[in-house]
């Protein structure tokens, strides 16, 4: 008794690991009253009844099989037979779970489905053409290695067809009945212990990505016909899936069609624009051709897509070669299905633009590259140059990057919004040109593309797993980057070139020497600048030190608002009269730029416009000379000291004025006058801000020139009338002209503008206490006028009356 006991326990355990492990149901015909209970697993999700997936009645599936009868080929009866012939299975790996997580949070953008599902078709003609390598017949007589796609508006379906490697009935079971279970994860497994490299270009058959499907459809269909097994339906609604043979044979030559019956929502995906620019997005470098079938009509007969349509046939002399390395041949546009016979439909190549940075750039002529950049980036101009290398390392990858002719509109206003120049592909697919900084703000101008082999992606392809990488290669781009500008700027067959990027993006790079320490050095060899030895040219720092004189230690500069202020000022007139080639910084943001640089190649930046000038070259005698001066003005420069104290801190003379009587300079860490304007036109600065009060209260030095006459007559004055208001005058109007002169502003233009007016009545002999005439204030006087000028005229009237008689003849009128 207890050893049947035992025998029962062992028929029921065995039941029910049949039930987990997915054993296929009996066929309807073994047991037809048990069929009709039990062969059809339920189409609804249970456990997920409430998600965005949705519940299906029963009228809705009999609408699905109606739609598929068309799709199919078969009648209705047939298709009842089929399904009832069909072996059920409940996917594994509690896949109703997974199947919500998939659905509901994995992919952000549900237009991806379309992404993945070609790009497991790529992988499967990456196989055959692998596999046919070494055996040739595999590829039998579907040699043409293409992707086709079908968008049936009239029955809701897309179609998704390649010629690849195809699935045996137990690859559909394995492959598309586990969640992440990867036919090429296994092949890769197989490849690698081969120890063959060409496996490393497969993305994945079928794993998680094949599940993005159902983003979409309520249903999917996959027919597909591998080399060694007949050709198989397989169909699932999210739910559980079956399998049954094709009993309409092999239709497809071999390959995979994958049926997507689309969700109300999701009907956009039928139109043919909607399909093409995504597959122009995320497709377009795919390997192999990428064909969508358009039609001018409503309703159109659904193109032959397997080893018999006639595009196939038209193209037969362009086979596509098998060899390991490569390129697959594109079909001709010519090679088009014309079911209709009315050149309405037809096959629309949608991936002519190849990807060109797989090939050595040795072989690349100059408008191959040119052709592309237009198509890749729709900017009609030519580029102005490009770069194109790989990188091997932690991650190995291939890229071009272009620098446009001319800058994007509002670059510098929009600054800091992100853009998407760069796109980022993986084995030719796109996955994302969404980064925060792929290359700093400062080259956000450049356009190109990073196409990696081995960057490793997460289930959904959407975000890149190990971030690590993407700065590594980040690092790489921004290097690269700089080095094709510094071929630009080196280029001495064409200079005008990096002129016109200096033009369109020298802002840029100054923004980047401010923020981007670790390229410093490399930055400030592109730097470009006027400067007074040329009056139309810029000059870069290399070359400003070759012409250095003798002695010279530091690297003058005088910033302005313009070539015309800078190289008036009076700050530069000593040393362009020495001979000392000085820089004119006339954009905003080359002060700023300056201060984030010490030093170049050895040589310190001097601001002319602050104190600590000194030339390089003084001698002995020069200093002795100076002290001298310095002692004969010493009572000026103490009263002026004293007297204009709110004003200044000190008074010295200066070493470095020709023609002007004075100057305001800035100590070593104040504003000069270009930066003090700058801060003040900040759209943004904070009245009250500490730091810009305590530079804005920031006292200056008035350096007095000893040979001009003012300075001589005002140093005489202040040692005979010292207390004079004339010279108490004329001092601070000394200083307020040099304030004006020197690029600042005056704090009380009220003040200045009277004092003008004193010396000038001075100057005129009118009394400085004569009172102005309230002329249009004195109503009384201004009725008497009227009256005198009316008697004048009436007066005038009765003297000089002429008569009649006494008007000239015509002909004396003339001489009159």
């Amino acid at each position: 008794m207890n050893r049947w006991l035992r025998l029962a326990a062992m028929l029921a355990l065995l039941a029910l690991l049949m039930t987990a492990f997915a054993i296929p149901a009996s066929r309807a015909s073994e047991a037809d009253d048990d069929d009709d209970t039990s062969a059809d697993l339920p189409k609804v999700a249970n456990d997920i009844a409430g998600d965005r997936v949705g519940s299906k009645t029963d009228d809705q599936v009999v609408e699905r099989e109606e739609q598929a009868i068309h799709i199919d080929g078969l009648s209705v009866s047939e298709v009842k037979q089929l399904r009832e012939r069909s072996d059920k299975f409940a996917f594994q790996t509690e896949v109703n779970r997974m199947m919500k997580l998939i659905i509901n949070s994995l992919y952000k953008n549900k237009d991806i489905f379309l992404r993945e599902l070609i790009s497991n078709a790529s992988d499967a003609l990456d196989k055959i053409r692998f596999l046919s390598v070494s055996d040739p017949k595999l590829l039998g007589e579907t040699t043409q290695l293409r992707i086709q796609i079908f968008a049936d508006a009239a029955n809701k379906v897309l179609h998704i067809t390649d010629t690849g490697v195809g699935m045996t009935r137990d690859d559909l079971i394995r492959n598309l009945g586990t969640i992440a279970k990867s036919g090429t994860a296994e092949f890769l497994h197989q490849m690698q212990e081969s120890q063959t490299a060409d496996a490393s270009s497969l993305i994945g058959q079928f794993g998680v990505g094949f599940y993005s499907a159902f983003l979409v459809a309520d249903t999917v269909v996959v027919t597909t016909k591998h080399n060694d097994d007949k050709q198989y339906i397989w169909e699932s609604d999210a739910s559980s899936f079956s399998i049954v043979e094709d009993p309409r044979g092999n239709t497809l030559g071999r390959g995979s069609t994958i049926s997507l019956h689309l969700k109300e929502e999701a009907h956009d995906f039928l139109d043919q624009e909607t399909v093409r620019n995504l597959i122009r997005k995320y497709s377009e470098f795919i390997n192999y051709p990428i064909y969508l079938f358009v039609s001018t009509e409503a309703e159109v007969t659904p193109p032959a897509m397997g080893h018999g349509s006639s595009s196939e046939e038209e193209a037969a002399d362009t086979e596509t070669e098998t060899s390991e390395d490569a390129d697959v041949q594109e079909e001709p546009a010519a090679a088009a299905e014309k079911p209709n016979g009315d050149g309405t439909s037809d096959w629309e190549l949608l991936n002519a633009n190849k990807p060109i940075w797989t090939r050595a750039a040795k072989d690349i002529a100059d408008d191959e590259y040119v052709r592309f950049y237009k198509g890749f980036s729709k900017d009609e101009k030519d580029p102005l140059t490009h770069i194109h290398f790989s990188a091997e390392g932690d991650v190995s990858f291939r890229s071009i990057l272009f620098i446009p002719s001319e800058a994007p509109q509002n670059m510098l206003t929009d600054f800091h919004k992100k853009v998407n120049n760069i796109k980022m592909y993986v084995r030719r697919v796109f996955i994302t040109d969404e980064f925060d900084e792929m290359l700093p703000r400062y080259l956000s101008f450049i356009s190109g593309v990073v196409d990696s082999d081995d960057l490793p992606l997460n289930v959904s392809r959407e975000t890149l797993q190990q971030h690590k990488l993407l700065k590594v290669i980040k690092k790489k781009l921004v290097r690269k980057a700089l080095e094709m500008i510094k071929k630009l700027a080196e280029d001495d067959e064409d200079k005008e070139k990096y002129k016109t990027f200096w033009k369109a993006y020298g802002t840029n790079i100054k923004l980047g020497l401010i923020d981007d320490f670790a390229n410093r050095s490399r930055l400030a060899k592109l730097l470009r600048f006027p400067s007074s030895n040329s009056d139309t040219d810029d000059t870069s720092l290399t070359d400003y030190l070759a012409r250095m004189k003798e002695g010279q230690s530091n690297i003058f500069f005088m910033a302005g608002l313009n070539r015309e202020e800078t190289s008036t000022s009076p700050f530069v007139e000593r040393l362009l009269k020495r001979g000392y080639e000085v820089l004119y910084l006339v954009d905003p943001v080359d002060e700023y730029t300056i201060q984030n640089l010490p030093e170049f190649e050895g040589k310190k930046f001097q601001n002319v416009a602050k104190e600590g000038l000194k030339f390089g070259d003084e001698t002995d005698s020069q200093e002795r000379r100076f002290k001298k001066i310095e002692k004969q003005f010493k009572p000026l420069t103490d009263w002026l000291r004293t007297k204009l104290e709110k004003f200044l801190d000190k008074a010295v003379i200066s070493t470095r004025l020709t023609g002007s009587p004075c100057a305001l300079v800035a100590s070593s860490y104040g504003w000069s006058g270009n930066m003090e304007r700058i801060m003040k036109a900040q759209a943004y600065s904070i009245q009250n801000d500490p730091t810009t009060a305590f530079y804005a209260a920031q006292k200056k030095t008035l350096e007095l020139n000893p040979g001009h006459p003012l300075v001589r007559e005002l140093l005489n004055r202040v040692k005979d009338e010292p207390e004079s208001v004339e010279t108490l005058d004329l001092a601070t109007l000394l200083y307020e002209t040099s304030v004006l002169r020197s690029g600042y502003s005056l704090k009380d233009s009220a003040d200045f503008a009277t004092r003008i007016e004193r010396i000038l009545r001075l100057s005129m002999d009118v009394d400085p206490e004569a009172k102005v005439d309230a002329i249009f204030d004195d109503e009384d006087a201004f009725a008497d006028e009227e009256e005198e000028e009316v008697e004048e005229v009436e007066t005038f009237g009765e003297e000089d009356h002429v008569g009649e008689d006494e008007i000239p003849a015509e002909e004396h009128r003339d001489e009159l």
